[in-house]
């Protein structure tokens, strides 16, 4: 498994001189994609309806549990990141911490997968789910993670989307007194009708 994980991403891998255009969209997918997590959410909450939001509440859940079982995978499996074992140049400025599974990718994917979950919010989750596609290319094309790395996200976002899912009364708990927050502070942009009531 070892030997096919080094040989994928030597595959993926930026080269010795990669050009210039590629390696800037890499960076640009690699560090600032993961910004479509908490646009997709917050718009969501701002535009959507109750069940936008609490399918939206339940996803941050998701994200939770999912990057608290990337952690504790890391512990159990740490592996160290491409650049760390010499065979790539990182392409950015990076930790050397434990490569195994992408927090970004499981953030993305556990967020994402808890949106596909639910009919009002399924095209956004489906949405957000391919954009992991070419972001998780991008780590790996810039030297920051192996391809294991990424199906480690795919397989923890997923349990962290279920777990979610059987905790949904949770969320549905929590969004009557959120919402009424919500409408609190935002009173004058509801009135205005820029945001959704």
């Amino acid at each position: 498994m070892t030997t096919l994980n080094t040989d994928l991403f030597l595959l993926l891998a930026a080269p010795h001189t990669p050009p210039p255009m590629v390696l800037a969209a890499a960076i640009a997918l690699a560090e600032v994609a993961i910004l479509a997590v908490p646009l997709l959410l917050v718009t969501g909450w701002l535009r959507g309806r109750p069940a936008w939001r609490q399918a939206a509440l339940e996803a941050c859940l998701a994200a939770a549990v999912a990057l608290g079982l990337a952690q504790l995978a890391g512990l159990i499996f740490p592996h160290n990141r491409p650049f760390m074992d010499g065979i790539a140049h990182a392409w950015v400025a990076h930790a050397p911490d434990a490569s195994f599974p992408s927090d970004h990718l499981t953030l993305l994917w556990s967020v994402a997968l808890s949106l596909c979950l639910h009919p009002a919010t399924r095209r956004a989750g489906v949405g957000l789910a391919l954009l992991g596609v070419p972001m998780a290319w991008a780590r790996i094309y810039i030297g920051v993670h192996y391809p294991a790395d990424m199906a480690g996200a795919l397989l923890i976002g997923a349990i962290g989307a279920c777990v979610a899912r059987q905790l949904g009364a949770l969320p549905a708990l929590v969004c009557p007194p959120a919402e009424r927050v919500y409408r609190s502070l935002f009173r004058p942009l509801i009135q205005r009708g820029w945001v959704r009531e």
